[in-house]
């Protein structure tokens, strides 16, 4: 039996649910950032106690068929942008469709309709918060991060940037800077 799972997006979440699984007996063969597979079937009872205790730590057990192809959408994008060394050089609707088995333009339309934002805008939000990330980790300059997150540019990283914090890149890192100088003179 496949679950899906709203919010988990994270390592850590994937932890809870983990326990969660084993504090109600249920074996598992596999949890992914929103997709947990069940060996078997699970009784009605012990799904509403699976459904309790993951709303007590801020996740939400999926049954509407939009809303779990929406959120399927939302990992793909979280994992491709946040926990791949690189990302994938074919364009990401083509990578996406691949993913989740649908054509990209039913995906792109349905996730349109509910969120409000097309694919394309929310992909580009999560490669800003991962610039950020990587700004703030000091451990990469702007042009091994553009090439790390598949810009053409640098240029057209900065454009992006700015268009979404309202911030350069270099001001972004020196605002960090002046924030740690803040610090350490208190």
């Amino acid at each position: 039996m496949i679950l899906y799972i709203k919010y988990m997006v994270s390592l850590r979440c994937k932890m809870v649910v983990k326990e969660e699984l084993k504090k109600l007996n249920l074996d598992f063969l596999n949890i992914d950032l929103g997709v947990v597979e069940v060996l078997g079937e699970i009784s009605s009872k012990k799904l509403e106690k699976l459904r309790e205790n993951l709303s007590t730590s801020g996740l939400e057990l999926l049954d509407d068929k939009r809303a779990i192809l929406i959120e399927r959408i939302k990992n793909v994008i979280v994992e491709m942008v946040h926990y791949t060394d690189e990302i994938p050089k074919v364009n990401y609707s083509e990578y996406i469709s691949e993913k989740l088995n649908h054509d990209y333009t039913y995906l792109s339309n349905i996730f349109s309709e509910v969120r409000g934002i097309t694919i394309q805008h929310y992909i580009i939000m999560h490669k800003i918060e991962r610039v950020k990330e990587l700004l703030l980790y000091d451990e990469l300059n702007l042009t091994e991060i553009a090439f790390m997150l598949n810009y053409s540019s640098v240029a057209h990283l900065s454009n992006q940037f700015k268009k979404i914090t309202g911030l350069s890149p270099s001001y972004f890192k020196q605002l960090k800077q002046k924030r740690n100088e803040n610090l350490e003179n208190i």
